[in-house]
C-alpha cells in the first residue's frame, strides 16, 4: 500500500498529484530517456534491469516496450539480466552496460576509480553513448527506489 496516498496497487503514475511541478518534471526527463535515448534498446533495456533488479522494484522489473521485439529484445534478454556476466546471450557492449548499471547503483565511487573498467567502457561506448546510459542509470534508480521505497505501483506491468 502506497505511503504517500490511497493509490491503487497498479497504478505508477497518481504520486505525481501530490508533487505536480516535480513529478511533472520527472514525467518529462522519463519521456526523454525512453524516446531520446541513443543507446541501442537492447543495451538500455538490460541495463535498466540490471537497476531493477538491484532496486527490487517490481513495476521496473515488469516494464516492457512495446517496440522491443523489433530491436531483438526478448524475454531472455529480462530473464538472464541477474547472470548478465555469465549468460552468452550478451554483447561485450552489453556486458560492459550492465557493469555500470550495477556498480553505478551498488558502488559508484569503486566505478569511479575503476581504470580498468574504463578502458573497457571506450572501446565500446563513445561519450555521447555514455552520458545517455549514466543519465538513464540516474533517472532508473532514482525513479525505482522512490516507487519502491513508498510501496507505489508495485504490481503494475507497464508496455512503454
Amino acid at each position: 500500500m502506497s505511503r504517500i496516498g490511497d493509490f491503487a496497487d497498479d497504478d505508477a503514475a497518481a504520486w505525481i498529484t501530490k508533487s505536480p511541478d516535480i513529478g511533472m518534471a520527472m514525467a518529462g526527463y522519463t519521456h526523454a530517456v525512453y524516446n531520446k535515448n541513443r543507446l541501442p534498446m537492447r543495451v538500455r533495456e538490460l541495463a535498466r534491469m540490471v537497476i531493477a533488479l538491484n532496486n527490487e522494484c517490481v513495476v521496473c522489473q515488469n516494464t516492457r516496450d512495446s517496440e522491443g521485439a523489433a530491436a531483438g529484445v526478448d524475454e531472455d534478454l529480462y530473464d538472464h539480466a541477474a547472470v548478465w556476466q555469465t549468460w552468452p546471450g550478451f554483447s561485450d557492449q552489453e556486458r560492459v552496460a550492465a557493469e555500470f548499471a550495477e556498480r553505478f547503483a551498488g558502488d559508484h565511487t569503486g566505478l569511479r576509480d575503476d581504470e580498468d573498467f574504463w578502458a573497457r567502457c571506450r572501446e565500446q561506448f563513445s561519450d555521447e553513448l555514455l552520458t545517455d546510459l549514466a543519465l538513464s542509470c540516474a533517472m532508473w534508480l532514482g525513479m525505482g527506489r522512490m516507487l519502491r521505497t513508498l510501496d507505489i505501483g508495485q504490481s503494475c506491468k507497464i508496455t512503454l
